[in-house]
């Protein structure tokens, strides 16, 4: 079992891994899941798109990209998230970048432990989970 987080951007230092593995393990654990294999893998907008279109087709930005490996109730996955979109959505709505890089990183264990948001109903919900899981880490 582990947590991993890489850097594909040079220029970039996440300052709180440990902080956000300890997070993560913990959010799992609230859903009676046990932590697997997780990589989060910190990349820019061209990398994303070109995840988005080979795996998804879809053709256009977004800021996070989530792919699942879980085996029963033990999570696994990718979590790629997009540097850029986050820098710009944090300008975007006038918050913290490691406050919205954090939203990210917990949007994509959400869709790992099976939440969805397609429709307006599911998108309320993950954004309420979101806030609960952000006030775990304020904590």
């Amino acid at each position: 079992m582990a947590i991993l987080v890489f850097n594909e951007i040079t220029t970039f230092r996440f300052p709180y891994k440990r902080r956000s593995i300890k997070w993560f393990k913990e959010i799992i654990l609230n859903y009676n899941k046990k932590p697997g294999n997780i990589s989060i893998i910190f990349c820019d907008d061209s990398r994303l798109l070109e995840i988005n279109q080979k795996y998804l087709k879809h053709f256009y930005f977004t800021d996070v990209i989530t792919f699942n490996y879980n085996n029963s109730d033990v999570i696994s996955g990718d979590i790629f998230i997009s540097l850029d979109r986050v820098v710009e959505n944090a300008s975007l709505f006038n918050v913290d970048v490691y406050h919205e890089l954090n939203r990210v990183m917990v949007h994509g264990l959400l869709h790992l432990l099976g939440f969805k948001d397609k429709s307006k109903t599911e998108i309320i919900e993950m954004r309420n989970i979101e806030n609960l899981c952000l006030s775990m880490l304020n904590s």
